[in-house]
Order: structure tokens, then sequence, then C-alpha cells
């Protein structure tokens, strides 16, 4: 049976776990291989691997730290020789540092807008390199991105924020190329960093007009239709799919 992404690679950041996995899996049930970066957790990336093979898709576990420059560009080189190309890559990668304005400093600045800000931007930049016309770049931002309704978040949702100017910015640039550069911003979403039954789950699950959290499979459904060749004419665009969060 032919599928959409048939003959397509893909490399998503991040995506030995959590949503990353979700969209990772999804892309290769969609036809494509998929390479994903990991930085900590070799068992979960040779679990989601092995799933992806499953599914008869080729599929390349890559360990990379998203806050060294070399690492992240050399995630998406190493995907393009060794599955052959890149059509589609996924900004996943992140950090999730809270705290108050008095008590994150430099160290902790540095390390959010390099994993979340500096690594999107590079892995753009090579992506780009090695992308064809019609390819895809897709962000993964967060909810309180746009909507922080708790203290603590400035510096999370700052670095969210500055995907917006990343996503508008490239989708102008790559744009006589035919490439489409989206945003996706999650609500809460289920994994095991953030679970749907944790203690502070019914009180999040609460901003949200459906009252309950996504699954990873929803937000990894945006991706795909955006990764996909129907979604051609979408650009530029910031898809927020956070149950009624930010509504």
């Amino acid at each position: 049976m032919t599928t959409k992404l048939d003959g397509k690679v893909a490399l998503v950041t991040g995506g030995a776990r959590g949503i990353g996995a979700g969209i990772a899996l999804r892309l290769a049930q969609d036809g494509a291989d998929v390479a994903l970066t990991y930085r900590q957790n070799a068992d979960q990336a040779t679990v989601v691997v092995k799933r992806i093979e499953a599914l008869g898709r080729r599929a390349l576990a890559l360990p990379a730290d998203s806050a060294d420059p070399a690492a992240v560009r050399d995630a998406v080189d190493r995907t393009a020789a060794e599955l052959g190309r890149l059509d589609i890559l996924v900004n996943n990668a992140a950090v999730f540092l809270v705290g108050g304005i008095d008590e994150l400093g430099v160290d902790e600045l540095e390390q959010t807008l390099a994993v979340n800000v500096r690594a999107p931007y590079l892995a753009a930049q090579a992506a780009a390199r090695h992308l064809a016309d019609g390819g895809r770049i897709i962000s993964i931002g967060s909810n309180v991105g746009e909507r922080a309704v708790f203290p603590g978040l400035a510096l999370y949702s700052m670095s969210k924020t500055a995907l917006t100017g990343l996503t508008r910015g490239l989708a102008r640039e790559l744009g006589p190329r035919g490439i489409t550069v989206n945003l996706v911003n999650p609500g809460p979403t289920d994994t095991d960093a953030n679970p749907a039954d944790g203690p502070n789950a019914a009180a999040i699950a609460g901003f949200t007009a459906l009252g309950r959290y996504a699954r990873p499979a929803d937000i990894a459904a945006t991706v795909a239709h955006l990764a996909a060749p129907e979604a051609g004419y979408v650009t530029g665009a910031v898809v927020n799919v956070d149950g009624g969060f930010t509504s």
C-alpha cells in the first residue's frame, strides 16, 4: 500500500520518548524513513527504532546533545548521508527549566536558549542545504509560548516564543523553494515528563476547553499533516494543538 510519505526521510530531534517518539512513529506509519536524536535515553531510542523497523521503514538513532552546535549539525548531515536524503526536519528536542526570575541564573538561561532556540536554528540551517524543493521544517513549541498561566515560566515561555519568529522568517526565506516552515504548539500532553495523572494535572487540564491532556499521537497527527504533500500551501503558520488552552 502506498502511503503519503513513501520515499521521504525525516529527522526528529529528541525522538526517543514523549511527543518526539510519537512523531517519529507516526511519520514512519505514513511511509517515511526516520532518524531520531537522543541525549541520554539510548535504550528508549532503540525501542523506537525497532518499532519503526517493524513498520518496514529504515530507522537511525543518533546520540546528539542539542546544546552542542556541532552535534546538531552533524545529526542533520548524518541523516542525509546514511539515509540518502532529507525531506522533513522536526525540531522537537527541548529543555523545560522552571523557576522564578530570581531563581534561574545565567547557566539556566544559556542552557535553555542553547537547546530551545539555537539548536532549532542550526538544525534548520543545516537542513536547508539538504532539503529538496518542497521540503518541510516543523518545530515543536508550547502553548505557554502564547499563554503562561502559572508563575515560573518566563524563561521557558521566552524560548518557545522565539520559535514563532524563526518560523515566520524561515517561511519567507525558504518559500521560493517550496519549503514550508511551520510551528506546532502542543498543550498539556501525557508523557513520562508530564503525566496526565501527575500532582498538578487536574489544575493544568482545567485550563483546556476539553478538560483533558493530549496524547502524543494527537500532536503527531498535526505534524504528519504538515509534513504531507497536501499541506504544501501551509507555511509560516502557528498551529495550537492544545485542547483550547489558548482559546
